[in-house]
């Protein structure tokens, strides 16, 4: 995060537009609302719509408008936010945006899931996982299998949980081999939630515990708070 505000910083005292505009839309959006800074986040999000209005610039405007939804959506305005990031999303040329276009893929699937729509999510995912292979993008592949996991824990057909769990284990393991601890997180929160809902309370604590207990900084992020409740509520 301080990384992300010096770029900020310093695009702005270089008064290059285009240097802010990739500053705010490519690390300082995305990067807050990861961690889950949303008073941090309006504030880029707004700084990028302005700039984009000032310059006229559609495609920033597209940017800061999808990152708008998914602000709606982390404050639990789900209906809202996924109508914003929807049809924000719908003018985002393929080839635009490369790194956060499958970003904003996996953050509608998951949102249609949390607003009753799994389905719909899921094939949503499945069109993300499609471009992450086709493309060698992997940089996200371990959230897109957690997300796909929870989708279908949430649509909840025959053997949801078994099928859940599989994915959630292969986003392990890719979270793992690349190295990817925050992304390891996630998953292991969400496994340890489904092994406890199924009574395998020790398993659950110690997976969770062992991933928790790896990180030395940001136990105020979102991720960290949500992964501490679940060890609490196991104890």
């Amino acid at each position: 995060m301080r990384s992300v505000e010096c770029q900020v910083v310093n695009a702005r005292a270089s008064d290059h537009p285009v240097s802010l505009s990739h500053a705010l839309v490519q690390a300082a959006c995305p990067v807050a609302l990861l961690v889950g800074d949303l008073t941090l986040a309006e504030r880029y999000v707004k700084a990028i719509i302005d700039l984009s209005a000032r310059h006229a610039v559609e495609l920033w405007n597209v940017g800061g408008r999808c990152f708008e939804g998914m602000l709606l959506i982390k404050r639990g305005n789900i209906g809202a936010g996924l109508e914003l990031l929807r049809t924000a999303f719908a003018r985002v040329p393929e080839n635009a945006f490369n790194l956060l276009y499958i970003l904003f893929l996996d953050e509608i699937a998951d949102a249609l899931g949390r607003d009753g729509k799994a389905a719909e999510g899921l094939s949503t995912i499945d069109e993300a996982l499609a471009r992450s292979a086709r493309n060698d993008e992997r940089w996200c592949v371990a959230e897109l299998l957690r997300i796909k996991g929870e989708l279908i824990l949430r649509k909840g057909a025959p053997q949801a949980a078994t099928a859940a769990e599989e994915h959630f284990l292969r986003s392990l393991d890719w979270a793992r081999r690349q190295g990817a601890l925050s992304w390891e997180l996630r998953t292991s929160t969400s496994l340890a939630r489904l092994q406890q809902d199924q009574g395998r309370i020790t398993e659950a604590r110690s997976l969770l515990q062992s991933v928790y207990d790896r990180f030395s900084e940001g136990f105020e992020t979102a991720d960290l708070k949500t992964a501490k409740a679940y060890l609490n509520s196991m104890n």
